[in-house]
């Protein structure tokens, strides 16, 4: 029996790779399925199952393509409708695979199709889980992202509570725990750094698992804290759910290299956006005018997810050299299936041909501190709500918004006015920057460092404090 956990980073997301006897199942495959069936044909191995844990709303599985390609059977847990063929398991129904088996436990409360496989070994004896987004190791799924479903938040909160009860912790505390997500995963609270781990040490120290909770008290914690979801989370699971255009096509479209000549004439009359995915300091020195820069080095799919609202919108790419179909593949993993090339040559070709470009104003940090003292200036702090919370500038010309909800904020800023934004270390402002200065706000300066380099200076900040109780 061989067990390979394949972890992207970008998306903090666990794809599984199990193989016995000559017998191979996927769990949760990424978009891009070519690399299981090199692997398997490697082991000289054939995939049988392709196991999808729940309808995924943060990433596009690939499990559409994957079954194309190999003839495997895609497994969803009971109640799962589809446009395409799969075999919808019932409630603990037995796989096999090779000398092992794999055994559905129908855990609903993430999602109402949920669930959880449990690995018997050739042994008989139960060996590990794959959790999807039931369990991750320090927190549970979040239970507000069911598709067309009239049942509320609390109400698939009791559910998730009685299948973590009813399903997962009467197994044994050696059962490893291989969960979907790690941290980093809008997917869950406060994910641990851990991608795989033990159910034992889980039933010690995961708040959700504690053995004297009530279901009153773990619907309270559980939805305490949960930020909405990203806007293109409905729209992942709706394509998870129904179909899409194959991997190979996508990147055969987007892997396509255009003269500026070409790409302008793409940006001006075809609607299209242009992403810049080079580093925030190549951003800042030189961009195409209103272009949006996320930066292929940060979390990049999660936030194009989050910040550019239609998955249909055609896209053209600034990307460092070489890497253009490494940000068309992450660009299909969260559905924007729509690129339509990529400057050829860069920047450099766009300047030599003649055109212009823009700068962003940025200073550090030192400069910051001497601006600081007028208190009539406007700051703009668009970490998440969370780190805002716990420790910021202090004074009143101190603005906050997450960058997540910019679209939702531009109202609550003045296009008239200088603003000095700053994120915790130079990425997301660079972010906020280029949309606001795309949709007309000039008058903005980045603040390279941002609060990470402020807490090092004598700049004034203020930090959380709880009310203490009596």
């Amino acid at each position: 029996m061989k067990i390979e956990q394949i972890y992207t980073g970008c998306l903090a997301q666990g794809a599984y790779y199990i193989e016995s006897n000559g017998e191979v199942a996927i769990i949760d495959p990424l978009r891009e399925t070519q690399q299981y069936v090199d692997k398997a044909n490697r082991e000289n191995a054939k995939i049988k199952y392709i196991f999808e844990t729940h309808f995924h709303a943060d990433f596009v599985s690939g499990h559409v393509d994957l079954a194309k390609k190999t003839g495997a059977i895609i497994v969803y847990g009971p109640g799962a409708e589809t446009n395409y063929d799969i075999h919808c398991a019932k409630d603990e129904e037995k796989f096999k695979l090779g000398n092992i088996t794999i055994k559905v436990l129908h855990t609903p409360g993430h999602t109402l199709e949920s669930s959880t496989y449990l690995l018997i070994d050739k042994s008989g004896k139960d060996y590990a889980i794959f959790s999807g987004d039931t369990l991750f190791l320090g927190d549970v799924g979040r239970p507000d992202l069911a598709i067309k479903s009239d049942l509320t938040k609390e109400d698939l909160a009791g559910m998730l509570y009685d299948s973590l009860r009813n399903k997962i912790m009467p197994l044994a505390d050696d059962v490893i725990v291989y969960p979907a997500h790690g941290a980093g995963s809008a997917c869950g609270k406060n994910l641990s750094k851990e991608t795989i781990g033990i159910l034992g040490d889980e039933k010690k120290t995961n708040y959700a698992l504690r053995a004297d909770m009530t279901k009153a008290e773990f619907i309270e914690e559980v939805l305490d804290g949960i930020a909405p979801p990203p806007q293109y989370f409905a729209k992942n699971a709706m394509m998870n759910k129904s179909g899409y255009d194959t991997f190979e096509t996508v990147l055969k479209k987007g892997d396509n290299a255009l003269t500026p000549e070409a790409f302008e004439h793409l940006a001006n009359e075809g609607n299209a956006l242009v992403l810049d995915v080079r580093h925030e300091k190549d951003f800042i020195k030189g961009h195409i005018p209103n272009s949006i820069f996320i930066g292929i080095h940060g979390g990049f799919a999660p936030w194009v997810g989050a910040l550019i609202t239609d998955l249909k919108q055609p896209i053209l790419l600034v990307a460092p050299e070489g890497k253009a179909k490494e940000t068309v593949t992450r660009l299909s993993r969260v559905g924007y299936d729509n690129t339509l090339g990529y400057l050829e040559g860069g920047i450099e070709a766009w300047v030599a041909s003649g055109r212009d470009i823009e700068t962003l104003d940025s200073i550090s940090v030192n400069t910051f501190k001497n601006v600081f003292k007028d208190k009539s200036i406007h700051v703009l702090d668009v970490r998440k709500d969370g780190e805002y919370k716990s420790e910021h500038l202090d004074g009143n010309s101190v603005q906050h918004f997450a960058l997540d909800y910019i679209n939702d904020n531009m109202n609550k800023i003045d296009v008239r006015k200088t603003y000095y934004i700053h994120c915790a270390g130079g990425y997301r402002s660079v972010i906020a920057a280029s949309i606001l200065k795309a949709r007309g706000f000039k008058n903005l300066i980045d603040v390279a460092g941002g609060f990470g380099a402020m807490k090092k200076t004598d700049l004034p900040t203020t930090e959380f404090v709880c009310p203490s109780t009596l």
